[in-house]
Parts: structure tokens; sequence; C-alpha cells
């Protein structure tokens, strides 16, 4: 029988209107929407409000605990959760360390929070798409101001830091015939650009308690499951460190996951799948057509 892992979506894969079939057909995600909008005192009914940037994260959030719960009744116990960025609060709710009117009171301050430091100190990303990843870090090394922000693949990082020193470091990626994509981004996460959010959420979750979660849910910052005790922590450390799926998903893998469900807007996590372990199982679900398709192919 097939081991299976939840994968959950982080910023960036939001697109406008997502989840609305799911809001017109299915109740039980139509009631988390109508609970997350009393919580916040917004309308993330509307796909205008949802997809306002203030509002991204926790729309994110509020969709991916919706898909979880309808799947979560009938579907596989989990060998591990593992979201990426904004996805790791998805999967805090969703194995029960957190419940999901603080995570989302957290999310809505973190986004916050992130949004006031890129407008302190504006910043660039950009994809690297390389497997030459001793060279990338040898380059930021060289440049002041910019940072691996993301290891996601042994094929693809993502670079952050301040404008102009990602623009040095893009053509110097260029001279090595090193392909980057720019990312629509307002803010450098995972950076030290970072540092007054993370200063401001790590006061923030001296408000919150964190109950060890039901399964393993692995932590971009360490590529080891969370420690209950050590939880706050490590979100703070979170938004300055680089994040490591590419470590989490080893070590699914490693813990026998050869099944993977991506849950949220977009397929960027089962994409890394695919390239990580081409041999694994996967599926997303992120409507109605992806929804029934999981429920018929997994008896779910």
């Amino acid at each position: 029988m097939a081991k299976t892992a939840y994968l959950f979506a982080g910023q960036g894969a939001q697109t406008l209107g997502m989840g609305q079939d799911l809001y017109r057909e299915e109740p039980s995600y139509r009631q988390t929407v109508t609970q997350a909008s009393d919580i916040l005192g917004i309308n993330l009914a509307d796909p205008e409000v949802a997809a306002a940037p203030e509002n991204t994260q926790v729309a994110i959030l509020t969709m991916s605990y919706g898909i979880w719960r309808l799947i979560a009744p009938t579907a596989a116990t989990p060998v591990g959760l593992v979201g990426l960025s904004l996805g790791e609060y998805s999967a805090l709710v969703a194995a029960g360390s957190l419940s999901f009117e603080d995570g989302l009171r957290l999310v809505a301050d973190r986004s916050r929070y992130m949004a006031a430091a890129g407008h302190e100190t504006p910043g660039k990303m950009a994809a690297v798409l390389t497997d030459q990843q001793t060279i990338v870090q040898e380059l930021c090394d060289k440049i002041d101001g910019v940072y691996i922000a993301n290891y996601n693949t042994l094929n693809q990082l993502v670079v952050g830091g301040t404008p102009e020193a990602v623009k040095q470091l893009k053509q110097a990626l260029k001279d090595h015939k090193i392909r980057v994509v720019p990312l629509k981004v307002a803010v450098s996460s995972h950076t030290p650009l970072m540092a007054s959010a993370s200063e401001k959420l790590g006061q923030r979750l001296e408000t919150v308690a964190f109950t060890a979660p039901k399964w393993p849910v692995w932590s971009n910052t360490t590529g080891q499951p969370f420690a209950v005790e050590h939880l706050a922590a490590t979100l703070v450390d979170q938004l300055v460190a680089p994040t490591h799926f590419y470590d989490d998903f080893r070590g699914l893998t490693a813990a026998g996951a050869d099944q993977f469900v991506e849950i949220g807007p977009g397929h960027v996590l089962s994409s890394f799948a695919k390239q990580i372990a081409p041999a694994a199982k996967r599926y997303q679900i992120n409507d109605m057509t992806t929804l029934n398709a999981v429920r018929s192919e997994l008896g779910w």
C-alpha cells in the first residue's frame, strides 16, 4: 500500500478565482471560507478580495485548509506533511499544532510584517535553473546583499537580495551561461532583508500556543520535523534563513513516502517532486476536477 505525504502550497502559486468551484459545490469548503471571512472581517469568497496582495497569504491558507477538511475524513494517514514557506502554516494547522483561527490571525500579521519590511528595504528575487549550485553560492558570496533563499531541487535555486545586488548576480550568472528567471515579488523572503519582519514575528509568536502535531511536519529551515518546543523559534528563523524543500522531500521519502498529494493552488511542489522522485505517484488538489480525480483514483 502506498504511503502518502502531503505538500502544502506556498505564496506565488495563487491565481485569480482560485477555489471558486470548490466554494460553489462543496459545503465543507464553503464553511471554511465563511469561517475565515468572519474571523478576519473580509470577504474571502470575493475573488478580488482574495487576490489583493495584503490578503494573499490568508487566502492560500484558507484554500489549503478548506481542501484538507474535505479529504481528511477519508484520506490516507500521513507519513508526513511539508509546506513551502507560507505552506508550513497550512501544514501545521492541518496537523492540529495550531488552530485555524490562530493560524489565520498569525498569517495575517506575518503578511503585514513582511510587507513593511519590503517597504523599508525593497528586494528582488529570481529563480536560478542550474545544477551548478556551488558556482551560484560562490557568486553570492562575492556580491554584498544577495543570498540563496530557496534550495528547491538539485536543479533549481531561488536567490534574493537588494535590487542592485540581484542585478549584479544575474549578470554574473549570465556570464557563466546559467539561466535566471526574475520573479514577480515585492520582498526578498528568506534572506536577511526580512530581519525586521522576523523580529516582529518573534514578538507575536510569544502570544501563540502550539501543540505537538499529530503527524510529522517538516521544517524548511532545519530540514527536519518540527519539534514543538522549538516551533516558534524555527518559524522566526524561517523568514531570514533559506528554505530546504529538497531536504524535506528526501526526508519524507526516507520515511517511506512514495505518494505525494499537493494541496492548494498551483502545482509547483508536484513539479519539484517529479524532479526529485520521478517514480513516485503525484497528485494535486486545487479545484473540483482534481478533487474528483483523487476521489476516483484513491477512493477518498
